[in-house]
Parts: structure tokens; C-alpha cells; sequence
């Protein structure tokens, strides 16, 4: 097996566990401890691996930062499928709160349901609804941030406190076992005031958002009802979802009935 190979099992390992054992990397690649540290130095030095006491943990924490027209290309696929999917759980007459992620939009696009009334921060979701009928959209007040695409500041929280609705739908950065993050402080303060305001809060995030932990923590597993992805998740992120009694829809499981198929 070559070095390369060797050095992608330590991480396809780390892909369903927090940290690796210098043991268990001579168990995965039949190596000497000397030869297992030096790939765990070797993996810190291309950044993959934060080395630890007697062996390793994965790189959780990132600070990816990409504007609203990158972000709607990156996985764009997955997220119109999962918007389209999450569309389908939202009932004639809710009120909502969508904020303004990529996938939520998507899931705006697909709404096929009426009397709703909407709560946004989102200029582009307000874009997709304004062509619908018999919904009615309320915009938070506060500052139009261009490079996202959405409004922030105290203007939008203390609007945003002034409503209870029936379901909040939300995007991430990044979910992992300490909950769901974001690189924007603004955005994140918004947002927990947006699950505080809802009886039932739905999150989309695809799997590239699995595992990793951005500088503002948004809320912990425990505030989140419903998580719609698109793959299988790591047994860490399972189990922590689990103890949360958090419901997992993974979408390559279910089918979309005829009725709302493109």
C-alpha cells in the first residue's frame, strides 16, 4: 500500500470517529508506531489532522467564507433536492421563518401550499415567493448585506422577537456534535432568535456541512426538531442527533410524490 493510500485511510476513519490512537493507525495501515506518528505529522502539516496526545483528531473547526452567488453553485443540485423535499413537510395556513441559506431558498421555490404567511431576512427568498399566490411576506427591517444577500443587524432581531410561528426553516455552515455554526456573527445571532420564535424548527444542511464548526455557534443539537440531508451520517453526528431526539430525513431514502415532481 502506498503512502498516499495509507494517509486516506486515517482519514476515511476520521470521516466516523472524533479522534484516532497511534494503535489503531498501525491496526489500519499494519505500520510501526514510529511510522504511524509520522503520518499523523504528515496529515497535520497538510492541515487534514489536529495532533493530540497519543494520536490525533479531525479538523472540525473552519473559516470557509464564500458570498451568496458561490455558495448557490457549490452542491447545487443536492440542495434544490432537498429544498424540494423539505417543501413537501410544510401544511396549508403555516406561518414560517425562512432565512436566507442557499437550500432554503430552494425549499421556497417548491412551496406549492397557500395561506401562509412568511418571515424573511432573505431578499432572494422574497424573490421566489412573490410570484406564488395567497402568501403574505413580511421582510425583517435592519441592513441589506450585498455580498449575502440578506438582512442583519439589531433592527432585524428586535423585529424578529415580535413573532411566534408555526415552523422556522434554516440552513447552516456546519453542523457537528456541539450543534450548528455559522462564519458570520450577525447571521448567527439572527438565527437563534429565529428558532426561539418557532414551535418546530427544520434544518437543511448536505453533507458537506457534516462535522465542521465555524466561530459563531448558532444553538446547540437540542434546539433543532428536524434535519433533511443527503447522505448517511457519521456514527458521532448519529448518535449525538439520536440523544437529541433529533428526526433524520435522509432524501436518497424517500421518494417525492407525483404531485410535487418537477
Amino acid at each position: 500500500m502506498l503512502q498516499d493510500e495509507r494517509l486516506e485511510a486515517i482519514l476515511l476513519y476520521l470521516k466516523d470517529h472524533e479522534r484516532i490512537t497511534v494503535e489503531t493507525v498501525c491496526e489500519i495501515n499494519n505500520v510501526s508506531k514510529d511510522t504511524a506518528r509520522r503520518y499523523l505529522i504528515k496529515l497535520e502539516e497538510l492541515g487534514k489532522v489536529v495532533r493530540i496526545r497519543g494520536g490525533a483528531k479531525k479538523l472540525s473547526y473552519s473559516n470557509e467564507l464564500y458570498d451568496y452567488s458561490q455558495r448557490l453553485h457549490m452542491s447545487s443540485t443536492v440542495k434544490d433536492r432537498i429544498g424540494e423535499y423539505a417543501a413537501t413537510l410544510i401544511k396549508d395556513g403555516e406561518s414560517l421563518i425562512l432565512d436566507a441559506s442557499t437550500t432554503v431558498q430552494c425549499a421556497a421555490k417548491y412551496l406549492k401550499t397557500n395561506n401562509h404567511t412568511v418571515i424573511t431576512n432573505s431578499i432572494n427568498v422574497v424573490n421566489e415567493l412573490v410570484r406564488k399566490d395567497r402568501i403574505k411576506i413580511n421582510i425583517l427591517g435592519g441592513t441589506l448585506d450585498p455580498q449575502h444577500q440578506a438582512i442583519y443587524g439589531s433592527r432585524a432581531i428586535k423585529d424578529i422577537q415580535q413573532y411566534k410561528v408555526d415552523k422556522c426553516i434554516i440552513g447552516t455552515c456546519g453542523i457537528s456534535e456541539e450543534g450548528i455554526s455559522t462564519s458570520i456573527e450577525e447571521e448567527g445571532l439572527l438565527l437563534r432568535e429565529m428558532i426561539m420564535r418557532s414551535q418546530q424548527t427544520i434544518l437543511l444542511a448536505d453533507s458537506t456541512k457534516f462535522n465542521k464548526l465555524f466561530f459563531q455557534k448558532v444553538c446547540g443539537l437540542e434546539l433543532i426538531d428536524t434535519l433533511i440531508t443527503n447522505e448517511k451520517l457519521p456514527s458521532n453526528l448519529k448518535k449525538e442527533l439520536s440523544r437529541h431526539s433529533v428526526e433524520v430525513i435522509d432524501i436518497t431514502d424517500h421518494s417525492l410524490s407525483p404531485q410535487i415532481k418537477k
